[in-house]
């Protein structure tokens, strides 16, 4: 016998999840046939179970009509496979110092390895994705930054969407590596949320969401109940001209508004380590991150 308090207990866990069902079909209708681009990185990318949950609401996304895009990185995997090989890992100013030999290696990794898994698992998860690299199609056009200093890092120079269209319209999910090559075929690594943004703005995305290890802009960076849940470009400008965006979110954010200011509707910084966030941010009212808007 169901005593008073599990009774009560249950009822609110029942009308939570009506709640949450309720708040999701007038975003799953807004948003049917949009594409959204996920940066896929952090802790989300680790951790067994917050991978499992990531490509589960990937696969979710698209089985309701959405189109999603899954732009990733995969620094600690290329750190495991640089030590493997007897290579230690550099940075100068964040930058990874990427040498011909070091290049050979994160082309491996990320093309070879951590690409290929995402799409075994969202295709055992009931998807169908192919995965690709910046090279494919002529995707993306690198350059690089500062060849004398940090190798062979680029930056991007321009996006020919036509490939990731191709596939979208078909039905796949594309899932891309950030490599990319420059005018003369040598690859280089360039930053994921750079990647991301720019995939982002050439596609016209709905929204661009970017998956990270924080619970994103916070107001004070010590106290996460300080977050901001929605601000427009000119506010996340100003924030970082102030110091309060800072260190590691200063490029992330500065990737948002560029996206924002090509085109994109909506970008999105989430804190990856929370079960099921893309879902939550995407089809809640309250949302779980920061949302900048043009």
């Amino acid at each position: 016998m169901v005593d008073k308090n599990e009774s009560e207990y249950f009822k609110e866990y029942e009308a939570t999840r009506v709640r949450v069902l309720s708040e999701a079909l007038p975003y799953i209708q807004k948003f049917a046939g949009r594409t959204i681009v996920v940066k896929y990185g952090g802790a989300a990318m680790k951790d067994g179970s917050l991978k499992e949950g990531v490509i589960r609401d990937i696969v979710f996304l698209a089985s309701v009509g959405v189109n999603p895009v899954v732009v990733h990185g995969g620094g600690p995997e290329i750190n495991i496979w640089l030590t493997k090989l007897g290579i230690e890992p550099q940075f100068k100013d964040g930058l990874r110092v990427t040498d011909a030999q070091t290049m050979d290696v994160v082309e491996m990794v990320l093309v070879g390895r951590v690409n290929k898994e995402l799409v075994s698992l969202i295709n055992r998860a009931g998807g169908k994705a192919v995965g690709i690299c910046g090279k494919d199609g002529d995707l993306v056009q690198a350059r690089p930054v500062n060849k004398d200093k940090v190798g062979f890092v680029g930056e991007v120079t321009n996006v020919d969407s036509s490939l990731v269209h191709s596939l979208v319209k078909s039905g796949y999910v594309p899932v891309i590596s950030s490599v990319a090559a420059d005018l003369d075929g040598q690859a280089h690594n360039i930053n994921a949320d750079t990647v991301a943004g720019e995939i982002a703005a050439a596609l016209g995305a709905e929204k661009l969401i970017l998956l990270t290890d924080t619970p994103g802009i916070l107001q004070d960076f010590n106290d996460p109940s300080s977050l901001l849940y929605k601000l427009s470009i000119q506010d996340a400008r100003d924030l970082i001209d102030e110091g309060v965006v800072g260190g590691g979110m200063i490029p992330k954010v500065s990737c948002c508004v560029r996206s924002l200011a090509q085109g994109v509707k909506a970008a999105h910084i989430i804190d990856g380590r929370i079960p099921h966030a893309l879902l939550l941010e995407i089809f809640t009212d309250d949302g779980i991150g920061s949302m900048i808007v043009p």
